[in-house]
């Protein structure tokens, strides 16, 4: 597997780490879709995204199961997991590890990510969520 390197930095920095100096990443246009939530345009509206997602799984991690580039983009399978420690999708803290699987889609303009589509596993996550909520 070759994993693109702006999608590897992508998943390493913002997402695992929390480092927020997405410049070097996104362009200024940036369009994001995420499961999650509505569409974000921009660092700004970007950043907040990824704010409340880390905010509410501790130990926020995505893992790059598979990943195949077609220059100008990226599709990648990929496993989010965390440990639910805040409100999330509804659902009170439960402090449990909750996982999931997805699919992303880059495209690439100028060595920057412009666009990324997210599509999560929500009714598997809700499912898990649901079932940690009556333990």
């Amino acid at each position: 597997m070759s994993t693109h390197p702006l999608v590897e930095q992508f998943y390493a920095r913002i997402w695992n780490s929390g480092d927020e100096n997405v410049g070097t990443l996104l362009t200024e246009d940036f369009a994001f879709r995420g499961s999650l939530g509505t569409p974000a345009h921009g660092h700004s509206e970007f950043l907040k995204y990824v704010r409340s997602v880390r905010g509410s799984l501790a130990n926020y991690n995505c893992e790059i199961l598979e990943c195949v580039t077609e220059f100008p983009r990226a599709f990648a399978r990929m496993s989010f997991s965390g440990a639910h420690v805040a409100e999330f999708r509804g659902f009170a803290p439960t402090g449990k590890h909750v996982q999931w699987n997805g699919a992303a889609l880059f495209t690439f303009r100028d060595g920057f990510i412009c666009e990324l589509w997210v599509l999560g596993d929500l009714v598997g996550l809700d499912a898990l969520l649901r079932e940690n909520a009556c333990k």
